[in-house]
Order: C-alpha cells, then sequence, then structure tokens
C-alpha cells in the first residue's frame, strides 16, 4: 500500500506541459536548429547582397543564374565576400550591377576599361574559378600590368625564344601533364629560381597572343626525372583545341619585368602549320583574338 501512494504522489508531482500545434512545434525545431549552428549562436545575416555567413565564423559568397546556385567561394572577411559577388554580378549581368561596392564605400572597384575587358575576355566559368582561388585581383593587376606596358612607348617590349616544343599525344593525354625537355627547363626554368622548394615547384604565369594569363604548375617528378607543367595544363589544352603535332613556344620578355609569353601553331591535316591570326592589341587583349567571346 505504502508504495502504490509513494508512486501516486511522484506522478502528481510531473509538471503538465500545454498542448502544442503543429506550427508551433516547426518554429521550435527550427530556432534550436538554427542555435545549434555554431558554438551555441546563431549566425548572424549579411548586410550585403549574395553574402552567406558560414559556421566557422568565415563569409561565403553566392550569385544566382537562371534559377540557378552558383558558388564563388569562401572568405575571411565579409566585404571580401561582397565583392567577390559584384565582381560576378558584373560579369553575369553587366555594368549596372553594382549591389555591395556603394555599401562597401568604394563605389570605383570595378569601373575601369582594364577590368571592363578583362571580364570580357574571360568566361563565365573563369571568372568564377578565379574567385574561388582568390587569384582575381592577382591576374586583374597583371592586365593593368600588361596594359601599362602596351601603352608606354618607353617600355621595352621586345621577347626572346626560350624554346618550342611539339606537342606529344602523352601531353595531350590522360596524364593532364606537358613534359618540358630538360636542357630547356634546368637552362630557362631553373625550379631554385621559382620555389624555395625544388620538391614541390611553383606557380609560372604565361600571357598568350590574346593578352590571357595562363598559369601552369611547374615541378619536377622524381618518379620519371622530368620537368612538367600540371595543374593548369588540362584547361590550356582543352580550351586551345591543342593536339598532337601541334607546336608550342615559350619567350620571356627581353625588358626588366621577364614577363613570360606561350603561343601555339596548329598543324593543317597536311602536316603544315597554320598561319598566325593578326594580333591587334587594346587594353591587353587581341581583338582578333576575341572575336568570338564565352558566354
Amino acid at each position: 500500500m505504502d508504495a502504490i501512494l509513494g508512486m501516486a504522489k511522484t506522478i502528481k508531482s510531473i509538471p503538465v506541459c500545454p498542448p502544442t500545434t503543429e506550427s508551433g512545434f516547426v518554429a521550435k525545431m527550427q530556432s534550436e536548429y538554427s542555435w545549434r549552428v555554431g558554438s551555441g549562436r546563431k549566425l548572424p545575416s549579411s548586410k550585403y547582397k549574395g553574402v552567406v555567413p558560414q559556421p566557422n565564423g568565415r563569409w561565403g559568397a553566392q550569385i544566382y543564374d537562371k534559377h540557378r546556385r552558383i558558388w564563388l567561394g569562401t572568405f575571411k572577411e565579409e566585404e571580401e565576400a561582397a565583392k567577390a559577388y559584384d565582381v560576378a554580378s558584373r560579369r553575369f549581368r553587366g555594368q549596372p550591377a553594382l549591389q555591395n561596392s556603394l555599401l562597401i564605400g568604394t563605389n570605383n572597384i570595378i569601373q575601369d576599361d582594364v577590368e571592363t575587358l578583362f571580364l570580357i575576355s574571360h568566361s563565365r566559368v573563369e571568372i568564377v574559378d578565379m574567385l574561388r582561388k582568390h587569384t582575381y585581383y592577382e591576374e586583374l593587376e597583371q592586365s593593368r600590368l600588361n596594359y601599362a606596358m602596351d601603352f608606354d612607348p618607353t617600355t621595352v617590349c621586345g621577347r626572346e625564344l626560350l624554346f618550342e616544343k611539339v606537342v606529344t599525344p602523352s601531353d595531350v593525354g590522360k596524364l593532364n601533364r606537358m613534359v618540358i625537355p630538360k636542357q630547356y627547363a634546368e637552362k630557362h626554368l631553373p625550379l631554385q629560381l621559382i620555389s624555395s622548394s625544388s620538391s614541390k615547384g611553383g606557380l609560372l604565369n604565361f600571357e598568350d597572343s590574346c593578352g590571357r594569363i595562363w598559369r601552369f604548375r611547374y615541378s619536377f617528378w622524381h618518379s620519371s626525372q622530368s620537368y612538367v607543367l600540371t595543374k593548369g595544363w588540362r584547361r590550356f589544352v582543352k580550351e586551345k583545341n591543342l593536339k598532337a603535332g601541334d607546336v608550342v613556344s615559350f619567350y620571356r620578355s627581353t625588358g626588366s619585368d621577364k614577363r613570360l609569353f606561350i603561343e601555339l601553331e596548329h598543324q593543317d591535316r597536311s602536316g603544315e602549320p597554320s598561319k598566325k591570326a593578326p594580333m591587334v592589341r587594346l587594353f591587353g587583349v587581341n581583338l582578333f583574338g576575341n572575336s568570338k567571346l564565352a558566354q
């Protein structure tokens, strides 16, 4: 009997919760979930368009194109993500699409002619890739430098041929690399001058006849004892429609800047090199080489 009375007292001491509606339950679960993200705090929203907070404290940038979400990368500062959105918006939607620069207080972020030509001469995919890799402003600055040199009469624009190579089937195959002949690599592109770590290699920037900068990872493969261009080479092969038998030429400027250049000659069916297209450069861009721009 005592046990029954004790159980009754325990049941009476249990608090009775008021009934919860379905909508109230859903709202409560959403609230608890939002507070669970991060270190127990709700993620703050951004005042900038296209910017979203990340659980690790960084800021992401995204843009929508035809109802499709395109991720632009993750950035340390909120303003960096906002600028990335503006760059993508400019490339996708044109000059009026400057949403965040007015809020940041730097409304001249992307208004000059050099950047306009730079954006037009690169496809949307390329611009998004630069933003994700945080290389957009570096490559843009290189284009500004090229523009200044093209229009400065005191600048020496001579070039010297370093070497040429006939592309082999393996250079354009599934290995996604191009082998640089050892004698040319050690003479003109010594790894110790490019990177402090010869095992990891370094990055090389080459400018083509259109004024576009191509970045390749350059390293030494101990397994095959060969110097190779790896990361970035696959895109060059694809976009230039490079085939076995084509000739790739490497140049270096004779000026103090020591810029590197890359050109190619496609072979026709008869095995003779095709004629080079004329080159007229404006703002570092070859007008003949960009007659059909990627969208």
